[in-house]
């Protein structure tokens, strides 16, 4: 019961995020879908994380490297899908108004990944290996 509603949760704040990003792009006055690129560091986001728990051993250990290496990986991603609007601001190829709400999109659903794996990830009975 408290699953779900995490999930229901997780899913409408992911909602608002993508609302953000789409109003960067969408809205006439801004009008161009550059900034739709951040969806592939959306994408690419976990995949360090999935793989350091595929190849990390399952000692209770509080750091490895390879789940360090994991961090430091989605840091940088995360570190970058902030920094792509910036950049396309800075260089006019989009306006300030659609680079902040992408920004705003980009806190929205990093925050919203990060929640998933805080409520998903513990490994007990109800984790996101069930999805």
């Amino acid at each position: 019961r408290c699953a779900v509603a995490a999930l229901v949760a997780l899913s409408f704040s992911g909602a608002i995020g993508v609302t953000f990003l789409m109003l960067g792009c969408a809205l006439e006055y801004y009008g161009v879908y550059w900034p739709l690129f951040v969806l592939i560091f959306y994408f690419i986001c976990p995949i360090p994380h999935f793989i350091a728990k595929r190849l990390g051993d399952d000692s209770d250990a509080a750091s490895s490297a390879c789940r360090e290496l994991a961090y430091f990986f989605t840091t940088g991603i995360v570190v970058s899908a902030f920094g792509l609007p910036i950049i396309l601001a800075r260089v006019e190829a989009i306006k300030w108004g659609a680079c902040g709400l992408v920004l705003a999109g980009n806190a929205v659903i990093f925050l919203t990944i990060l929640g998933f794996f805080l409520v998903f990830g513990r490994g007990d009975d109800f984790s996101w290996e069930q999805w």
